[in-house]
């Protein structure tokens, strides 16, 4: 067979309140833990270790997040990876059915105008990152994703006229 494959993994940039989340977190176990003492003693400390153990398991990881492209010939499949350890998957797209591939903030896209986002793509400023304007479950959606030039490469060949890389 002839089926290309293309793999990429983008670690997505910590945003300021991710920061904040964490600081909340760790304040809302030590007040359970010193403002529940006088109330409940020893199992106010028990209480404040769950919670803790919980946001460890729980909402820590939601803050470390990489995403998985991977380009099976014209099979988008995106995947969300929590630190290091649980994957999900988020999106799968036939790109053939996109309206218009082109770098985000391209003059390209002003004609478009989307009913829904998702942003997979790192978050830094200086990265390239692509705009898929496609439409999902009768929506225009504008898909952001930031592919290295392999699969930029791997694109073209299946979107012809309708992906620009300016």
């Amino acid at each position: 067979m002839n089926d290309a494959l293309c793999e990429h993994i983008v670690a997505r940039k910590s945003k300021p309140m991710d920061f904040i989340i964490r600081i909340l977190i760790i304040v809302v176990i030590v007040a359970v833990a010193i403002g529940g003492l006088p109330f409940l003693g020893f199992f106010a400390f028990a209480l404040a270790a769950i919670l803790a153990l919980l946001a460890y398991y729980f909402a820590f990881p939601l803050l470390n997040v990489e995403y998985e492209y991977s380009l099976l010939n014209h099979d988008l499949d995106i995947d969300a990876i929590y630190s290091k350890e649980k994957r999900k998957s988020k999106m799968n797209l036939d790109i053939q059915n996109a309206e218009i591939i082109a770098p985000k903030g391209s003059h390209r896209l002003d004609s478009y105008h989307p009913e829904a986002t998702c942003d997979f793509s790192s978050g830094n400023a200086n990265a390239k990152i692509f705009a898929i304007m496609i439409p999902i479950n009768q929506k225009m959606t504008c898909v952001y994703i930031e592919p290295d030039e392999n699969m930029i490469e791997h694109m073209k060949q299946w979107m012809g006229m309708k992906m620009f890389v300016d």
